[in-house]
C-alpha cells in the first residue's frame, strides 16, 4: 500500500493547535492522561476526559478574523471521584472511559460521561447571574448610593442523572441511539439498556456470561448503536468476531442477527499472541450505516454489513512491529486499545499508533500516510494557534523505511482521536497533549 503524498487524494494535512503542558520524561502525572476525545454533533465544541475524572470542553473560533480549526478553553468539571467498593473490596477509578454528546435542543449542552462502573448526565450552560457591585461607605449626612447592579454570564455544569448499579464488571463503552431518548452501556459480559429519563433501572439486552465460569471464552470490548436505524446495534469481542443484533427480534439478544468474523486461522501459523492481537478494541458504523469498521491490534478491517463472508477492506496498522510481539507482551503494550474514528464523508479511516504517530487511509484509493503529532516544529505559544507555523507547509510524513522498531518511544501513543463531523479537522489525544490538525 503505498503513501500518498501531495497527490491524490489529498492527504496533506497542517498543525493547528496543542494544549497540554511539555513535559519531560518521568513528569506526567497519572491524572492528566486524556483517557477520552469527543466531538459535538455540531462540531462547534469538542470535549476530553483524562484519568483524573475531569472533563474539558473546548468552543470553536467563530470570530472571522480568526482561524475556524482553532479552538479555545470553554469550561471544566469534575465529572467522577474515585469509589471504593467495600463489598467487593475493588477500587473503583476516576478515570473517564468515554463521552458521548448528545444533540442540541436549546442554549444547554447535555453529554454522558462513564467511568468503570457508573455513567452520568451532565448538563452545561451559561446563565446570566446578577452581581452587585459595592459601593464606597459614606459618612453621616451623605446620600446613600444603592449597589451597583449587574448581568454577566457564568458557565454551570450540573449532573442531571447518574445511571449506576448496572454493571458488575468495567463499563468498557456507551453509545447514544438515533432516537435520542435511549443508550446502551456494556460491560465485559453484558449490555443494559437506558432511558435518559430514567436512571432507577435498565433493561439487559446482551448477557454472555456462562453459568460457569470457567466456561468463559470470550468478553465484551465494545458496543455502538446503528446510526440511522434505532433497533440495530452491534458489539465486538475478545475473539476478533464483531456481532450485529436487532432488539426487534427478542427482548435478550444474546442470538446475533449477523456474525462477523474472519477467519484468518491457518492453524500452522497461529501462535500465543493470536487471540490477544484479534481482540477488537473499538467498532464505529459509517455515518451511512453501510459499513463498519473493526480495530485490533495489528490491523482496522471495514466491513460491509451486506456482506458477513469476509471484511470489504483490511488496513495494517503495525504489521512493522509483528517482530516484537513478544517483547510487547512483556510490556503490556499488546494490550493497548486503540480508537479509529471515520471522516465526514465516510472516505477516510484515523487512528494512532506509538511514538505519537498517526495513521488516515483513504478507503477508495487505498492510500495512506503516517504522521507525527509533535511540539518540535512548533514555534510561539503553544496553547494558541500559531498562522505562520500553519502556512509554512503541511506536517510532513513518514516514510516507512523511517519506522525503525528499535526506536520507538511506546510510552507516546495515540490512543485517542475524533474527526470533526464537517470539516476536516482531526483533534488527537498524546498522551497528557491534545493536538489539533486541520487540512
Amino acid at each position: 500500500m503505498a503513501v500518498a503524498v501531495g497527490d491524490q487524494p489529498d492527504l496533506t494535512w497542517n498543525f493547528s493547535q496543542v494544549f497540554g503542558d511539555r513535559a519531560g520524561e518521568g513528569e506526567i502525572a497519572e491524572a492528566d492522561i486524556i483517557s477520552a476525545v469527543e466531538f459535538s454533533h455540531d462540531g462547534e465544541h469538542l470535549a476530553t476526559g483524562d484519568k483524573g475524572g475531569r472533563v474539558v470542553l473546548f468552543e470553536r473560533n467563530q470570530d472571522q478574523k480568526g482561524n475556524d480549526a482553532e479552538y479555545r478553553f470553554f469550561t471544566e468539571f469534575q465529572s467522577h471521584e474515585p469509589e471504593f467498593d467495600y463489598l467487593k473490596s475493588l477500587e473503583i477509578e476516576e478515570k473517564i472511559n468515554q463521552i458521548k454528546w448528545l444533540k442540541r435542543r436549546n442554549n444547554s449542552h447535555m453529554l454522558l460521561t462513564t467511568n468503570d462502573k457508573t455513567v452520568k448526565l451532565w448538563k452545561v450552560q451559561n446563565r446570566r447571574v446578577r452581581s452587585e457591585s459595592a459601593t464606597p461607605s459614606q459618612g453621616p449626612g451623605h446620600i446613600k448610593v444603592p449597589p451597583v447592579e449587574s448581568l454577566e454570564s457564568r458557565t454551570e455544569s450540573r449532573t442531571k442523572r447518574t445511571f449506576s448499579a448496572a454493571h458488575a464488571y468495567h463499563i468498557n463503552s456507551i453509545s447514544v441511539n438515533c432516537d435520542d431518548e435511549t443508550f446502551i452501556s456494556a460491560d465485559d459480559l453484558r449490555i443494559n439498556l437506558w432511558h435518559l429519563c430514567v436512571n432507577e433501572s435498565s433493561f439487559n439486552i446482551v448477557d454472555i456470561k456462562p453459568d460457569n465460569m470457567e466456561e468463559l471464552t470470550e468478553v465484551i470490548t465494545s458496543a455502538s448503536f446503528h446510526p440511522t436505524q434505532c433497533n440495530v446495534f452491534m458489539y465486538s469481542s475478545s475473539k476478533g468476531a464483531v456481532k450485529l443484533s436487532d432488539m426487534r427480534a427478542a427482548a435478550l439478544c444474546d442470538n446475533q442477527a449477523k456474525v462477523f468474523f474472519e477467519d484468518q486461522a491457518d492453524p500452522a501459523n497461529k501462535s500465543f499472541f493470536s487471540e490477544i492481537i484479534s481482540s477488537v478494541s473499538d467498532v464505529k458504523f459509517s455515518h451511512d450505516g453501510m459499513y463498519f469498521f473493526a480495530r485490533d491490534y495489528l490491523t482496522i478491517k471495514v466491513w460491509d454489513v451486506r456482506m458477513e463472508s469476509k471484511p470489504a477492506q483490511i488496513f495494517p496498522v503495525h504489521d512493522h512491529l509483528r517482530p516484537k510481539l513478544c517483547d510487547l507482551y512483556e510490556n503490556d503494550c499488546i494490550f493497548d486499545k486503540y480508537e479509529c474514528c471515520w471522516s465526514g464523508n465516510d472516505r477516510q479511516i484515523v487512528t494512532g499508533s506509538y511514538h505519537n504517530l498517526f495513521r488516515i487511509f483513504d478507503r477508495p484509493s487505498g492510500h495512506d500516510i503516517h504522521l507525527e503529532a509533535s511540539r518540535d516544529n512548533i514555534s510561539g505559544p503553544t496553547h494558541r494557534l500559531n498562522p505562520v507555523t500553519v502556512l509554512q507547509g503541511a506536517t510532513q510524513p513518514w516514510q516507512r523505511d523511517q519506522i525503525h522498531t528499535d526506536a520507538i518511544d511506546f510510552n507516546a501513543k495515540i490512543m485517542h482521536c475524533a474527526w470533526h463531523p464537517d470539516r476536516d479537522i482531526l483533534a488527537l489525544a498524546a498522551v497528557n497533549n491534545l493536538y489539533l490538525y486541520r487540512r
